[in-house]
């Protein structure tokens, strides 16, 4: 059979994931050091576990409510007005969802029309334009770089605007880059923001991981509860990548739509996945929670370390102050990120994400994840250290 004219053709045009395509090739090589996928190298918190485990043993394995257990929500809301101050519905305005990528395509698909406008600053996570793209929007980047700290501004935001606008990504901290928002720095892109009557999609997983400043979610500002979709979850900050679990607060007209979605395509958020989150919430505030803390430390540390070390090396890396990612340029090599990252498994065993994976803004960068025992980044430095004076050579 011919499948090229029975499938969908926005699919087919969609290129694969350039991180799934690096941490592949490393899964085959038994000695690779992988700086590639951004996932906790911690153990679940123990008490979590322990919470989804009783849940078993309980027999607590029968469908929740589609939006997710009620005791649930309630703690997401008490969480998000302890934390950061955004007060929501735990009824009305509140979704447990399969991670935050289940989030964020529910939240793309119960806003755009086809052939709506989708602002995102760009480089960026790998799903947000291809999920545009399937449900028939256009995504819109706009490049950020290293000079003003990978942050978007209000100028490049009021120029990317047209009549075909209809919402902003906003990633930060952010993935690839590492970059924050400051409440300053937001505050400053607000106005154009309503005064274009934008809505936004504020994709906060990585807010418990800053370094050197508390958090700000946009959704707290004036007039932004009613148009903003606010998305976080457990994977990063309680190391629960497993156990697929997120969640998304909206005004009710945009949640019941997703909603909706949400029945017909999944029903409901794994039971014990459920029960493990609010273990999370309920054990400790995520800022007071030992475990949370004692990960953000040893992020901190690593941070530090990564960042100095390509420097020192001489790849030019900002000081990112939140995730767990640098995102140094290789242009002194004379390689784009590309040809750097594949050289560079092939020749010193070391996997990183070419920067392109996030948008052609990030060519010629990599992106490093420290999210991997300290161990094993002085050994990855070592060779890529090892590989950039081989090059220079």
């Amino acid at each position: 059979m011919d499948y090229k004219n029975k499938l969908n053709k926005v699919i087919q045009n969609i290129p694969p994931s350039g991180i799934r395509k690096f941490f592949d090739i490393v899964t085959q090589m038994p000695d690779a050091l992988s700086l590639g996928v951004g996932e906790p190298d911690f153990v679940t918190p123990w008490d979590i576990r322990d919470s989804a485990i009783k849940s078993l043993q309980k027999g607590e394995t029968a469908y929740t409510s589609n939006h997710g257990m009620l005791e649930l929500r309630q703690a997401v809301a008490e969480y998000l007005s302890y934390r950061f101050n955004l007060n929501y519905c735990p009824k009305e305005e509140t979704l447990i969802t399969i991670g935050a990528s289940e989030a964020i395509d529910l939240s793309l698909r119960a806003v755009i029309n086809n052939g709506d406008e989708i602002i995102m600053p760009e480089p960026s996570y790998v799903s947000y334009a291809p999920n545009v793209a399937l449900v028939g929007g256009v995504a819109v980047p706009i490049k950020t770089t290293s000079d003003n700290g990978f942050k978007l501004t209000a100028q490049s935001l009021e120029s990317a605007i047209t009549k075909k606008t209809k919402a902003l990504i906003l990633p930060y901290p952010n993935n690839p880059t590492g970059a924050i928002m400051t409440k300053e720095e937001l505050e400053q892109i607000a106005p154009i923001i309503l005064k274009h009557n934008l809505i936004v999609i504020t994709d906060e997983i990585y807010a418990e991981l800053t370094y050197g400043g508390n958090h700000t979610s946009i959704a707290g500002f004036k007039d932004f509860k009613e148009r903003t979709i606010y998305i976080n979850g457990f994977s990063k900050a309680f190391a629960m990548t497993g156990f697929r679990i997120g969640f998304a607060c909206a005004p009710k007209p945009i949640m019941d739509l997703m909603v909706k979605i949400h029945q017909y395509t999944i029903m409901c958020a794994p039971t014990p996945s459920q029960y493990a989150a609010l273990a999370a919430l309920k054990n400790g505030k995520a800022d007071d929670y030992y475990a949370v803390r004692q990960m953000r430390d040893s992020y901190n540390e690593r941070r530090k370390f990564l960042v100095s070390a390509f420097n020192s090396i001489g790849l030019k890396c900002f000081e990112p102050l939140g995730a767990f990612y640098v995102f140094p340029s290789v242009q002194s090599t004379g390689l784009d990120g590309e040809e750097f990252a594949q050289r560079l498994l092939a020749e010193q065993k070391v996997a990183v994400v070419p920067g392109s994976a996030f948008g052609a803004s990030g060519k010629n960068y990599i992106r490093t994840c420290y999210a991997c025992s300290m161990t094993n980044l002085k050994q990855a430095v070592e060779r890529i250290d090892k590989f950039v004076k081989t090059i220079n050579n």
